[in-house]
């Protein structure tokens, strides 16, 4: 069979697999079980039934309500004040907007919002295979492998199959990366695309305003390259700076006016409402900076993998605990190749800046700001959740499933099919999501009945 009609054949299969697992993962998930699903249902519902946009403010969230929820599996008797958890109220407002439409049609069902989610990370997975080819467009099965993990990664598909505003952050952190990596191979973009791209990531999650650091760094790189003139470095800085500030601006105006100077973001009015949230100085100060510090990197490793529920269901002791040991085992060998092969590349480059060398270093800054925001959170709130590296992920998989293609070449360079090998085995994952789906999720997050 030719290379490019398997490789078409892979992508419609990781595709097809993709949304039957996401279906089921939406269809038998218990209703509640995904972190924050309840805020972020209210806030659509909230849009539908009052306008947008709603307010943060003070009676938005209960610890102690939520801490009933969760332990008592979100038991029928314990819903009767489900409407009052909204303490997502200070995000903006893109996501819920666009899936009040799929409300208002279904009367607010819930696996309905939960597949429109679906259906956006499909695209998300789309995405990271036109990403990767085109940072590595000599290594097919890498892109494969790429958008396999994204597809199947346990965690992200349990995220991704519930109503919350991840699945279309992530779709524009993917159009947004597939456009600046365009944009340095030298195709003719206009820099008011991506302005508009990166005001719209302003009107759909904090966590993705890193967007707007990325562009002017790839229009320098292209400008140090001499692809532009000093003159046109600067036409495109502002072209991109006004775009992005026009959109972005309508929905800060917007908090100065409700929350007042200067929270133009809500953050200070959302830290006021949660401020019972666990601090990091507290557990710090009852156990200590080095408890913190492996607790931490040890839940925020799991929970990146697999840690169902609201953070309830650790796979320590699923399949013998070698889940998580498979997984650390998988970002070793995907560490060490992609060092190894990077080491390679630089010895075999003039040292002069080129193409690829500037998409990889796009991908790597996403990769640090994103460490960076979750770090400078962990400051203040306790929040071991490997799901905020999510924006993350692509430059996560190239990475990973770049350095794992590594030691495979290495191993078995003879045998020019088995390129195909890492895609396939990343494609088994499915199994393994169908497997946690019924052993592990529904049996450990259901209300017994």
């Amino acid at each position: 069979m030719p290379s490019s009609l398997l490789d078409k054949r892979l992508r419609l299969t990781i595709l097809l697999a993709y949304w039957i697992a996401g279906a089921l993962y939406a269809i038998y998930t218990p209703a509640w079980q995904t972190p924050d699903e309840p805020a972020h249902y209210n806030y659509i519902r909230q849009v539908v039934d009052e306008g947008c946009c709603p307010r943060i403010e003070a009676g938005d969230w209960s610890s102690e309500y939520l801490s009933q929820l969760t332990s008592g599996r979100f038991a029928p008797e314990l819903l009767e004040d489900l409407n009052s958890i909204q303490y997502e109220d200070h995000h903006p407002p893109l996501y819920y907007m666009s899936a009040s439409l799929v409300y208002r049609l279904t009367d607010g069902d819930l696996i309905a919002l939960r597949l429109f989610s679906v259906a956006l990370g499909a695209g998300v997975a789309a995405l990271s295979y036109l990403v990767s080819r085109r940072l590595l467009p000599a290594h097919p099965q890498v892109a494969l492998g790429v958008m396999a993990l994204v597809a199947f990664l346990p965690q992200r598909l349990h995220m991704l199959s519930a109503v919350n505003n991840d699945a279309l952050a992530e779709l524009l952190v993917g159009l947004a990366l597939l456009w600046l990596l365009r944009y340095l191979d030298g195709d003719e973009l206009p820099v008011w695309q991506l302005g508009m791209l990166v005001g719209l990531a302003f009107l759909t999650k904090l966590t993705i305003y890193f967007l707007a650091l990325l562009a002017p760094l790839a229009i320098w790189l292209k400008w140090r390259r001499g692809g532009e003139t000093t003159g046109e470095l600067l036409r495109s800085l502002a072209t991109f700076t006004l775009a992005a500030g026009i959109i972005g601006g309508v929905w800060w105006l917007r908090n100065i006016s409700v929350y007042g100077f200067p929270d133009f973001l809500g953050l200070a009015a959302h830290d006021a409402v949660v401020a019972d949230q666990p601090r990091t100085a507290d557990f710090i100060g009852e156990h200590g900076g080095g408890v913190y510090l492996v607790q931490m990197l040890g839940t925020t490793f799991k929970s990146f993998w697999g840690q169902f529920g609201w953070m309830a269901l650790p796979l320590d002791h699923v399949l013998g605990g070698w889940i998580y040991r498979g997984f650390g085992l998988f970002a070793l060998v995907g560490v060490s190749g992609a060092l190894l092969a990077s080491v390679k590349r630089r010895a075999a480059s003039d040292g002069r800046p080129n193409r690829a060398a500037d998409g990889w270093l796009i991908l790597l800054t996403t990769l640090l700001i994103v460490l960076l925001q979750f770090g400078y959170y962990n400051l203040e709130f306790q929040q071991w959740q490997g799901r905020y590296l999510f924006p993350a992920l692509l430059p996560i998989a190239c990475i990973l499933v770049y350095g794992v293609d590594y030691w495979r070449a290495w191993l078995l360079s003879r045998w020019d099919a088995a390129r195909w090998l890492t895609p396939l085995a990343l494609i088994g994952l499915f199994v393994l999501d169908l497997y946690l789906l019924r052993r592990v999720i529904v049996p450990g997050l259901a209300y017994p009945l």
